[in-house]
């Protein structure tokens, strides 16, 4: 028999924008660190939340229905993942990267019709041709919100790479582009021997030094300030970009490649990762949609294969390279010099 089509995928994925925004504004409103200190009934989260009674059971139930909440009789409660995941207070609050998205990318999606016949980005940079990230340094209160927001996408894949990555063979690594400096806390929270550095702009410092402080590794995670467009990379074992490289358009993600490669030693390895799309170009529909942000994001920036990471690795003069998995739609791409 012939399958019987439906247009159930079709509407899903145009709605889905339903359960996206349920879940962002639960975060923006702090239903999850609500819940984190216990099961609450409906009444008395309504008025902690400041919830309108005619929108209240609703919304919570939504975010019942959608997994996000448990409900034993008018009792909600998190589930594990939210609690651990959703919970402002705990340092494993990925929310960051929610609320960025509910406060930025939602409307800026927007303006992917816009994009995509213009090649243009579509961000707070649209109308006076600034830089993003010029714009994004220039605000405390921003620069705090998006560098947080970089934890929040890259924790998962920062503990597994501070896994399964042979770092019992080195001893020192640098983090490019380090932000909150999730990258390089979890490597040296897993590898007591490593001693490491977290390289950005000045302006990310006094948030890097609080957040290796808090988690225990200041005595052996340092920031360096630098310009990576200016400078050399700093020498290590081990040089990391995380969500770095798809920020950048052709030229400049050699020239980061080439800057790695000159700063580690025969032997060294360079560790890339993104939202790799994979090399066919038809699953990581993940990595796809980044670099459909990266259009919106950036005037030249998009995301890249595994095997185009590799060639441009080759071509900087790494000899060996390897495609890893990671979290999610993140895959690593490693280069032995």
């Amino acid at each position: 028999m012939e399958e019987q089509l439906t247009p159930e995928n079709i509407l899903q994925t145009g709605m889905a924008f339903w359960p996206s925004k349920t879940l962002l504004c639960a975060v923006e409103i702090g239903v999850f660190t609500e819940l984190a200190q216990g099961p609450v009934n409906l009444d008395s989260l309504q008025e902690r939340l400041g919830l309108h009674p005619r929108a209240s059971r609703d919304f919570l139930d939504t975010l019942v229905a959608l997994g996000f909440l448990k409900r034993e009789g008018d009792r909600y409660s998190n589930t594990p993942e939210t609690d651990l995941y959703l919970d402002r207070k705990k340092l494993s609050y990925i929310g960051g990267i929610l609320e960025m998205a509910n406060r930025r990318l939602y409307p800026i999606w927007n303006n992917l019709t816009e994009a995509l016949r213009t090649g243009k980005p579509q961000n707070e940079c649209k109308n006076n041709e600034a830089d993003l990230f010029e714009t994004l340094y220039g605000d405390a209160a921003g620069l705090r919100e998006f560098l947080t927001a970089m934890t929040g996408v890259s924790h998962a894949s920062n503990t597994l790479i501070a896994s399964a990555f042979p770092w019992q063979r080195y001893q020192t690594f640098v983090d490019i582009g380090t932000a909150q400096g999730d990258l390089a806390v979890q490597i040296a929270l897993a590898n007591p021997h490593l001693r490491g550095l977290g390289f950005d702009r000045m302006e990310v410092e006094p948030v890097f030094q609080q957040y290796a402080v808090a988690t225990g590794v200041a005595d052996r995670v340092v920031f360096i300030s630098g310009d990576f467009f200016k400078d050399d990379l700093p020498r290590a074992d081990v040089v990391l970009m995380g969500h770095i490289l798809h920020d950048w358009d052709l030229p400049t993600k050699k020239m980061l490649i080439r800057k790695a490669y000159d700063a580690v030693p025969a032997g060294g390895a360079l560790i890339v990762y993104d939202s790799i799309i994979d090399d066919d170009r038809s699953k990581n529909a993940f990595g796809l949609m980044m670099s459909l942000n990266m259009l919106l994001e950036t005037p030249g920036g998009f995301d890249y294969t595994g095997a185009d990471c590799k060639g441009w690795m080759q071509e900087a003069g790494f000899s060996t390279m390897r495609v890893e998995p990671l979290a999610g739609a993140d895959l690593m791409v490693i280069g032995i010099k």
